[in-house]
């Protein structure tokens, strides 16, 4: 409610299936009736892009675009009314529209440039741990802070089933053999569908393979040329068409950080997948016998899980900071980095065990070492129940603090 109140237009962004239109049908059923359109509603669309300002100035009340990407001449004329409304009466012209999208508005510029100044943006992932656990949301604030304590965490559920849960909610309770039903539909709306809405694509049949590469390398450095090999294209081409799945929403990058372009420092990114479940469709991974049976495939899973966990508290808390990788050129690695809007950094190092040792902070301590004061807090998040101090601004911290 705070960006209608701010901005003639917001939008509502992030993966299909997420809730958005569930969130935003709720909103007009309550506090912010408004009449509701939706795209995927074909003669609605044709409509739309046959005249769309016509199209808009038909509604005179707060008006819902659902699926607003897949009609991107109303973007401009979005820019006009909003400007003309604002002539009028600046107050009264916020709160206007509300659109929601399944793509990336900030990848598409000619869009999102129509609408600067005009129109803020919101991003909704799927269900993330801390919702599924009802917890305080505390997590991010403690780690800049330093907030820790000793002391014994008492596991409510297992990281493997919170694991399960944090994904669509459509399919959060559903049985396996519904989850790949799910997962196989979805995966085909999107690259089958919604990606020729959105881009000229000549190699349709590229994406799920590269969807498949991608899941099979979460959490490994992004390697352009490695890539293209593995899917038989030119870097080129490969770099564009893995742009397009972030894009839609099924993966993103983790950028390196580095302040000293001089320094001998990794400056490659980092690439994960949105959803967790989701990589284990692609790959044929039971994250239960993962969870007991195969550690090594596990902490693929784990540390995929702690970058989508980071995202979604980072786009719901009122915490100010972005998300980067540490990896020196000798191989001592963060995989997390929070920094803050005044310099100030905290390290996330994660460890699938149930035990800690000194060795799994020197990431954290080279990080220590080379930023000095700026250095806020590190920790090691692991799946053992004790949070202990390991020393200066280090800890050993169980992984249900994120969402206890």
């Amino acid at each position: 409610m705070d960006a209608l109140q701010g901005f003639p237009v917001v939008y509502v962004n992030g993966p299909r299936q997420a809730g958005k239109s569930t969130l935003v049908q709720s909103l007009a059923a309550k506090e912010w009736p408004a009449d509701y359109v939706t795209f995927d509603d074909a003669t609605m669309l044709g409509a739309a892009e046959a005249n769309p300002e016509s199209f808009l100035r038909a509604y005179e009340g707060k008006l819902i675009l659902d699926e607003a990407q897949m009609a991107p001449g109303l973007f401009q004329a979005l820019k006009v009314l909003a400007d003309e409304a604002r002539r009028e009466n600046k107050v009264s012209a916020n709160g206007r529209y509300l659109l929601t999208g399944s793509a990336n508005i900030m990848a598409l510029p000619k869009l999102s440039d129509a609408l600067v100044g005009r129109m803020s943006v919101l991003t909704l992932y799927p269900l993330s741990a801390l919702e599924i656990s009802q917890g305080k949301g505390d997590f991010l604030a403690r780690l800049v802070g330093n907030d820790f304590k000793p002391g014994t965490i008492k596991r409510k559920l297992g990281v493997g089933a919170i694991i399960r849960q944090a994904t669509f909610p459509e399919i959060t309770d559903q049985a396996d053999s519904r989850r790949r039903q799910w997962f196989e539909a979805y995966i085909t709306t999107i690259l089958q569908r919604d990606v020729r809405q959105i881009a000229d694509i000549a190699k349709l049949g590229i994406l799920p393979n590269l969807l498949k590469v991608l899941a099979a390398r979460a959490g490994g450095l992004i390697n352009e040329a490695d890539i293209a090999r593995a899917i038989g294209q030119n870097a080129v081409t490969t770099k564009n068409y893995r742009i397009l799945l972030q894009m839609m929403f099924l993966a993103f990058d983790v950028k390196p950080w580095f302040r000293n372009i001089g320094k001998r420092l990794v400056k490659a990114p980092k690439g994960y997948l949105i959803d967790t479940s989701l990589l284990c469709h692609l790959q044929q991974i039971d994250i239960t016998k993962a969870e007991f049976n195969d550690p090594h495939v596990f902490g693929h899973l784990f540390e995929n899980f702690v970058a989508t966990e980071l995202l979604k508290q980072l786009s719901s808390l009122d915490i100010s900071a972005q998300l980067h990788h540490f990896r020196t050129s000798d191989n001592k690695e963060v995989n997390f980095v929070l920094e803050q809007p005044d310099g100030r950094l905290a390290g996330i190092e994660v460890k699938s065990r149930d035990a800690v040792t000194a060795a799994d902070f020197r990431g954290l301590e080279e990080l220590h070492k080379q930023i000095g004061n700026d250095f806020a807090c590190g920790i090691v998040l692991y799946r053992g129940s004790k949070l202990i101090p390991f020393g200066d601004k280090l800890w050993a911290v169980p992984v249900d603090v994120m969402w206890a």
